[in-house]
């Protein structure tokens, strides 16, 4: 059951010259570091193109392509809303690529902005003319996403029909607004989240249990927001731009409970479960998705991790790479993608096969996993998914010169630790030996944000206002 018009629709190409990476509202932070050793050269050319690819995932130049105002006009994805018909318009969200698209809004739409709530981690916190700004907590929610989802569905019980509510969710969504239903704690929540994260279950799957043990995720909110219409404007950071992934609190779910039960049955998790939850999960019937056939919902995707990977090639090939592109469906254990990814840019460099000598290989809105396994509690937060990635490309990359690897999480904070990700070469893993490092413990305690930052391969970029999960660039000369 899906609603009205709600497949997504206004997207178009970008600009993918230098002048683009000159515009961009992120920055390798560190890159004078990063390219003070090792391949030099070939290092400040892959952090080049890391830049060219945020600066096209920036989610205020996706609203500027995909959303206009014509008069009283408000046209999004080939649908035009007749403001001067709308009693209220007003804005709704929460992400970690929120803020910039909701001051975007606020620059196009001025007082024609009758406020709203938006939800943002507080190194993203900005203020607003019009919008209520509000923190919440990342990647495991708190007491202030609890607040800031309440906020959230107070707002949303306001809205008539003659009102518009414009819903920018994009991803870190699920903890920064994240109401338990009743019965369970603040604190089991947290506890289910911290387990999802840490059991190595795709994003898909995570969210798949998230929704059903929420008030507001599910197509939840979308049930309060109604009857007012809804337009949705996103940014994809999932596989396959699925929308009750991407922005699931305002369109149709389409997963059920026993899909669900059925994932941490899987991942044999389901003993591991707060009590409270697995007996909600279980019971109630709350638990299920609302129906949303009769609500007016239209979603719009702003930027997707391909975008990244176009705005790339294109710039590698103008300054003479040859160019390949993995796709937005990477999937799988991190270290081992990214060993097995190095070991194709070593084969091509010897033998020119698979990719030519002089290619620069990309991929960009994949996701890897991490399994930390039953001791998670104690190692969340000490590496993260495109890390270990990184450390398995150094490993395979050890001692052979002249490939440069980036994994990096568009967000700015792989894990949610302080670094993006790592810039690796075959010289990463004998820095490591002559600090007494070990790049194969770091990867089997699950601790690699400290090994690159002595290694200096460690990426900072900080809240890049942006999220189109992880991206990897190698270069192959």
């Amino acid at each position: 059951m899906v609603p009205r018009r709600s497949t997504p629709g206004g997207h178009t190409g970008i600009r993918t010259d230098r002048a683009l990476a000159t515009q961009a509202t992120a920055r390798v932070e560190n890159r004078a570091r990063l390219t003070d050793h090792g391949e030099q050269a070939l290092r400040a050319t892959v952090l080049d193109l890391a830049e060219v690819a945020l600066a096209a995932l920036s989610p205020s130049a996706g609203l500027r392509r995909s959303v206009t105002l014509d008069g009283n006009g408000l046209v999004a994805g080939g649908v035009r809303y007749d403001l001067s018909a709308v009693d209220r318009l007003v804005v709704l969200g929460a992400g970690k690529a929120s803020a910039e698209v909701v001051t975007a809004l606020e620059q196009m739409l001025g007082p024609r902005l009758d406020g709203g709530v938006v939800v943002v981690p507080r190194a993203a916190e900005r203020p607003m003319q019009r919008v209520r700004v509000l923190p919440g907590e990342h990647p495991v929610p708190g007491a202030a996403s609890v607040a800031a989802a309440r906020a959230l569905l107070d707002q949303a019980s306001r809205l008539g029909r003659r009102d518009l509510a414009l819903c920018v969710f994009t991803g870190g969504s699920s903890a920064l607004a994240s109401l338990p239903p009743p019965g369970i704690s603040p604190a089991d929540k947290a506890r289910l989240h911290r387990l999802l994260l840490s059991s190595g279950m795709s994003v898909v799957e995570i969210n798949t249990v998230r929704k059903h043990v929420s008030l507001i995720k599910g197509g939840r909110l979308a049930r309060a927001i109604a009857p007012a219409r809804i337009l949705n404007l996103t940014v994809s950071d999932v596989v396959g731009d699925p929308l009750d992934c991407i922005t699931d609190p305002t369109v149709q779910d389409t997963s059920t409970v026993a899909d669900a039960l059925s994932v941490l049955r899987e991942w044999e998790l389901l003993d591991q479960l707060p009590g409270p939850v697995l007996d909600y999960l279980v019971k109630c019937a709350e638990a299920e998705w609302p129906d949303l056939r009769d609500a007016d919902i239209h979603s719009v995707l702003l930027a997707r991790g391909e975008d990244g990977s176009e705005a790339v090639l294109k710039a590698a090939e103008a300054r003479g790479w040859h160019g390949v592109r993995l796709g937005g469906s990477l999937e799988g254990e991190a270290a081992t993608a990214g060993r097995v990814l190095a070991t194709l840019a070593r084969e091509s460099r010897a033998t020119g096969s698979p990719w030519p000598r002089g290619t620069v290989v990309v991929g960009c809105g994949g996701e890897y996993t991490v399994n930390l396994g039953p001791d998670a509690d104690r190692r969340f937060g000490q590496g993260g998914p495109s890390q270990e990635a990184a450390v398995g490309a150094a490993l395979a990359l050890d001692g052979v010169p002249g490939i440069v690897a980036l994994f990096a999480d568009t967000d700015g904070s792989d894990g949610g630790t302080a670094i993006a990700g790592g810039l690796v070469d075959s010289s990463t893993a004998g820095r490591a030996r002559e600090q007494g490092l070990s790049l194969r413990k770091g990867l089997v305690d699950h601790a690699t944000t400290a090994l690159l930052e002595a290694c200096g391969d460690a990426v900072l970029t900080g809240a890049t206002l942006t999220n189109a999960n992880d991206l990897v660039i190698i270069g192959v000369p």
